[in-house]
């Protein structure tokens, strides 16, 4: 192996050990717990070489956010031959058992371009997955608009539900209300 091909491989792994500290640290102690101090502890490494890799905590977020849509992806995709209730409740499965990482990927603040060709692939995969989903019902409405439409509702109700809005006892309710009124296919106009 040449001395740049190791070098680019210990490049990969310290980026990914970063990753994989702020991601494990983000859910056992939330996102304020994550600082490029503590990860540099945490991982043993100096700050310097932190930020070798990454510009800040904010880019950090984005690479476990990436990480995480990808995940995501992969969710729906097992979730998917099961139809749009197994879809369902695949992601609210998902958001409910990874709070830290749900809210890098779709509620804090992070640099990732959303509903965009240009957006990272895991995000284009996991809403690919989403808009599959809604195909058999989109009948002559606009399949992307449906799709963002019935995934702000996944996304509100488990917002809502965990945030203490909405009691956590009916969750598995409005979840079946939600899929009902999206799951009746639509006959062309």
């Amino acid at each position: 192996m040449s001395i740049q091909a190791r070098r680019e491989r210990e490049r990969a792994e310290r980026e990914r050990a970063i990753v994989t500290a702020a991601r494990e640290l983000a859910e056992a102690e939330g996102w304020d717990a994550v600082t490029t101090r503590r990860l540099a502890a945490e991982i043993e490494y100096s700050q310097p070489i932190l930020y070798s890799h990454f510009s800040g905590k904010d880019a950090i977020m984005a690479a476990v956010a990436l990480e995480g849509l990808a995940d995501l992806a992969a969710v729906l995709r097992a979730a998917r031959p099961g139809g749009i209730a197994a879809v369902a409740a695949a992601y609210a499965e998902f958001g409910e058992r990874r709070p830290a990482l749900y809210d890098a990927m779709l509620t804090l603040a992070v640099d990732l371009e959303f509903a965009s060709p240009e957006s990272p692939a895991p995000l284009r995969e996991g809403f690919g997955e989403l808009r599959e989903t809604m195909r058999p019902y989109a009948g002559d409405d606009d399949l992307e608009m449906l799709t963002e439409t019935f995934w702000s509702g996944l996304h509100g109700l488990h917002m809502l539900m965990r945030h203490g809005r909405l009691r956590r006892a009916d969750h598995e309710r409005r979840l079946a209300l939600l899929i009902g009124r999206f799951s009746s296919p639509v006959r062309s106009r």
